[in-house]
Order: structure tokens, then sequence, then C-alpha cells
């Protein structure tokens, strides 16, 4: 129950502050074109707290869903854009509603909610970078034989430094610096004994998106040696009733030693209904248990269990400082932003099964789980989700601002505004497609949930 209530309070707190950033862009910028507005809220539904502005020209909302937000513009909403409602309207509003505004303070407007959510990820980044990260350090534990890493030199102990001239300073970041040359060939440079050394690797295409695999483990071959365990055993679970625990380490799996969790997971999808058998350290004792894998609607063997995986090597503190931290934001940003949007056009192309896509829930644990690990997981995780808002915010949909900006550049080229009979059917067109996806996200969010 308190973990429950934890993530509750984590996801709404992240949610309600990164939407307070986007409409706050949308309101300051609307402000100082002297545009009116009129409201402004955060969350929806009845007001728990409410105030005026000094001029008593905005209403300030704190609503009871804390889900949302909103920015209300005088002469935005369609009801008020036709020519019996512009005219009553006086001289002094006229000048400042918000659909008689030049295209280009429209689109500024629109334009604002993402950029400050851009810009709200590029200084939590460098919150980040000069709080210090808990990072696994690129040191190479284990290099499967006869694998490509082990044929290029790569050998147990190496630190890798750069990955085709890039620093990297954590194993994440050299994971990332990898998929970008799935298909290709990369220079590797490590530290080996205080020296210097750079290994050619060739990467070949991969039938899965290098997005969705852990290059350095299933195409390089090899880890930073990984002790893996059990984190959660699912009630009624094959694990469960084999008599597995919470904390115990997987040592081997009908005699093969297992070195990471993917192994691990590949090994029982490939055994179901069959009597398997584990050898499990629990404490200081080796037991042998036989589990018998469920087979899922794919007629791959499932446990039942939830596994964590640490480095044999242990994890540092990464820290930058003031400049690097500067350039970091920035970099980082760009970096999550583009990862996004190729995220995006690979689903849209299938090259992504849109099965990854995740929705509330996903947002909900993830933003728990990161509260949990401390205050730089957790501004990470803003970071990112802002990043993630910022880009849903500016695909070309109607309803979104994206879709606003389309408008008004058709607007622009045209040399008058569009009818509102179009601008009502494509606005129905993508609340329907928004809907959709939303129904779609959490349909992925139940069926992970259930699926344990």
């Amino acid at each position: 129950m308190l973990e429950i209530l934890h993530t509750t309070f984590a996801f709404v707190v992240a949610i309600a502050l990164l939407i307070a950033v986007h409409e706050y862009g949308h309101f300051s910028v609307a402000r100082r074109l002297g545009i009116k507005v009129e409201k402004f809220s955060i969350g929806f539904g009845p007001a728990l707290l409410s105030w005026r502005s000094r001029d008593g020209e905005v209403l300030y909302v704190i609503a009871a869903i804390p889900l949302g937000g909103y920015v209300k513009m005088l002469g935005e909403n369609p009801d008020q854009q036709g020519e019996d409602s512009q005219q009553t309207l006086s001289e002094a509003d006229r000048a400042r509603a918000f659909n008689l505004q030049p295209v280009w303070k429209r689109a500024a407007v629109a334009a604002a909610g993402p950029a400050y959510n851009f810009i709200f990820a590029i200084f939590a980044y460098m919150l980040v970078a000069w709080l210090g990260q808990s990072v696994l350090p690129p040191t190479v534990g284990y290099v499967a034989p006869a694998s490509i890493a082990e044929q290029a030199g790569l050998q147990s102990g190496d630190r890798i430094l750069k990955v085709e001239g890039r620093d990297v300073h954590s194993w994440q970041q050299m994971e990332e610096r990898l998929k970008g040359y799935v298909g290709d060939s990369a220079t590797v440079n490590v530290n080996r004994d205080e020296r210097d050394i750079s290994l050619h690797m060739q990467l070949p295409a991969q039938e899965k998106d290098a997005l969705l695999i852990d290059v350095a483990d299933q195409v390089l071959g090899f880890n930073p040696g990984l002790v893996v365990s059990i984190e959660e055993i699912m009630d009624s679970s094959a694990a469960q009733r084999a008599g597995l625990q919470k904390g115990d380490v997987i040592k081997q799996i009908n005699g093969i030693a297992i070195g990471n969790v993917n192994q691990f997971i590949t090994q029982v999808q490939q055994r179901a209904g069959e009597d398997v058998t584990l050898v499990v350290k629990r404490d200081r004792t080796m037991l042998s248990l036989t589990v018998i894998p469920v087979a899922d609607s794919d007629q791959k063997g499932r446990l039942g269990v939830r596994l964590a995986s640490q480095s044999l090597h242990g994890t540092e503190l990464y820290r930058m400082g003031i400049f690097e931290g500067v350039q970091y934001g920035f970099v980082r940003t760009w970096e999550m932003t583009a990862l996004t949007l190729g995220v995006f056009a690979k689903m849209v192309t299938s090259a992504i099964s849109p099965d990854n896509l995740g929705g509330p829930i996903a947002i909900a644990q993830l933003a728990g789980k990161t509260a949990e690990l401390g205050l730089v997981y957790f501004v990470s995780f803003l970071a990112l989700i802002s990043v993630n808002l910022g880009v849903l915010n500016l695909l070309p949909i109607p309803i979104l601002d994206g879709g606003l900006l389309v408008y008004l550049g058709l607007e622009k080229l045209r040399g008058k505004p569009l009818s509102p009979r179009f601008l009502e059917m494509t606005q129905v067109v993508g609340l329907a497609l928004i809907i959709t996806l939303m129904v779609f996200a959490f349909y992925n969010d139940l069926s992970r949930l259930f699926r344990g």
C-alpha cells in the first residue's frame, strides 16, 4: 500500500510539474506579446485554490485533478471566433484577442509550451551533471568465447574510454554510442594496464532494431560481469511453486552458467513445459531446484519473476564541472530529442513494435522507482519525460501545438484563415487519434502488468 501511495505521489508531482512548465510557456509568451489571458489552470475539475493577478485580468487556479492544465486566452475557443462574438468585444479586447493576432504571434505562443519543456530538460540535465550520477563504469567483466569482442582483442578488466572517438564515462553511455554503429563498424579505445589500446569491431546488422537489444552483450559478446538475482516473484507462478525466493542469485540453468539476464530469459523461453534445473545461491547455501516454465500466448516459457542484475564492479560517482555540466545539459537534451523522434518514426514504420509504447501506468512506475532511487534519478526522469512531452506536442496532429503550427503555416500561405468547418473536422480526427493512442498505450500497460 505504501509503495502504491509513493508511486502515485511521485507520478502526480512529475505530471503536475511538467504540465505547469508547458502551460507556463504558453502563458508567459502570450502575456509578453500583449494577448489577453483569462485563466491559467494547473489541473482539471473543481478549483481547490484560486486567486487573481495584480491587474485582475488572470484567474490562477489549482484544480482537483492534477493530470493536465490549460491556459485560456480571449478569442482562442472556436465559439469566440465567429463574427457575432467578435462584434461584442470592445476595441481594446479586439486588439488583444488571440485569434485576431498576426500569425507570428500565435505561432510563438503555440511553440512556447514545447520550448519550455526542452528548456526545463536542459536545466534538469545540467543539475544531474553537477550533482553527480551513480553510474556503472564501462569496465569489461566478461567476454564470451569466440565472440566479436574476443576476436577484436577485448579482455576482461579493460576499461572502455571512447567509442569512435567520443568519450564514454558509463556503461549506459557506451551502450548508447554502440547502438549507432549496428550494421557498421566502430573503433573502441580501451585502457589496459595504463596503456591506451585501439580495437576495431564489426557490428553486424540485426533482425531487431538496435534500440531493443543490448548491443554490447547480444551483438559483440561482452558485459560488465553480471550477477542475476530474483527481485520479485508473482503469486501462483511457476517460480513460487518451485520454491524460489526473492534475493536468490541464479548461478546455473540446466548446467549452463548464467552471465546476464537476457541469457537466462532466453533459456527459460525455450523450455516451456519442461523440467528445468536451477542452481541458486541463497545466503551462503547453494540449492538445486526444479521448475517448469509455463507457456505464454506465444508458447514461450515464463517463470513469473522479475529479475535484477548487478555488476561485479559496482557503481561509481561521476560528477561534472560547471562548464562541462552546461554542455551536458544541451547535448543530453538533443540526444534524447533525437532518440524520441527516432522511436516515434520507427513505430510509425513498424521497425519497432508499437507494443513497446508505454502509457500512464508505465510512467507512474518509472516515477515511483526513480523517486525511490534518489533526487538525481528523479530529476533525470523528469528531464526525459519533459523531452517526450515537448516532442509529442510538436507532432503535426490537430489539437496539439504542432497541429496549430501547421494550421498557422497554411493560413500564412493562403493569406487568410482556414475555414471553421475544416478546423472542426480535422480537430475531430486529431482528437480520435490521440484517444486511440492513449487507449493503446494504456492497453500495453495493463498487458505488461498482468503478464508480469
